[in-house]
């Protein structure tokens, strides 16, 4: 993160949402990846919900412990295809999945976290693949037990160093222009759109946002 970044995420309200999405799924809200985990407290829910609203990124609760709340933010239609990917689908099955559905995934991956959460057992790895990271990174971090990667960014990679390092640079680069955006005084709907626009996609009021206001 640049020092100019940082200094304007330090004159923000850290508890504010629409900061909290820019900080933790910029990648997910630029489409540079298929989801993204959201810690907020619980005070924040709403709004986040509102903000969401016929957004296109769908939104499911982990956990809530506390004031806290833990939620998969995700593209269904892009998560449910990489979900069919063979390698993805073969991780899923090797770490004791009998469904790969997204739908089944979802279900038995939050109870299996809920319940390393409660006790501290067993950590549900394949949480990587429900962040889409590269199948081949998952299972090299199951394999190595989280040692022996070649780099770390938003995940330890254990092939491609170049590529992931190029991809964690376009990450950093989403995160810093939609902090920026807000900075500027525009709503997290608006760049949202304006991220929707720039995929391809429709903006949820059939109008395509002004970028320049």
């Amino acid at each position: 993160m640049s020092r100019e970044t940082w200094e304007i995420i330090q004159k923000m309200e850290p508890e504010d949402i629409e900061l909290q999405l820019a900080v933790q799924c910029a990648p997910l809200i630029t489409g540079l990846k298929a989801s993204n985990l959201l810690n907020i407290s619980k005070t924040g829910i709403c709004r986040l919900k509102e903000i969401l609203r016929d957004s296109g990124i769908s939104l499911y609760l982990l956990k809530k412990e506390g004031d806290k709340i833990t939620a998969l933010l995700y593209d269904k239609e892009r998560l449910e295809t990489y979900f069919q990917e063979g390698e993805v689908k073969e991780l899923l099955f090797a770490t004791g999945y009998e469904d790969v559905s997204l739908r089944a995934v979802l279900l038995e991956f939050r109870l299996r976290y809920r319940t390393y959460m409660e006790s501290r057992g067993h950590f549900p790895h394949e949480i990587g693949l429900l962040l889409g990271y590269p199948a081949e990174d998952v299972e090299g971090f199951i394999k190595h037990r989280g040692k022996n990667y070649l780099c770390t960014g938003y995940w330890k990679v254990y092939a491609n160093h170049a590529g992931k390092s190029e991809t964690f640079k376009r990450f950093e680069y989403a995160r810093e222009s939609l902090v920026q955006l807000l900075s500027w005084g525009m709503k997290m709907e608006e760049i949202i759109d304006i991220c929707r626009c720039c995929s391809g996609k429709k903006p949820r009021n059939g109008n395509v946002p002004d970028s320049r206001q």
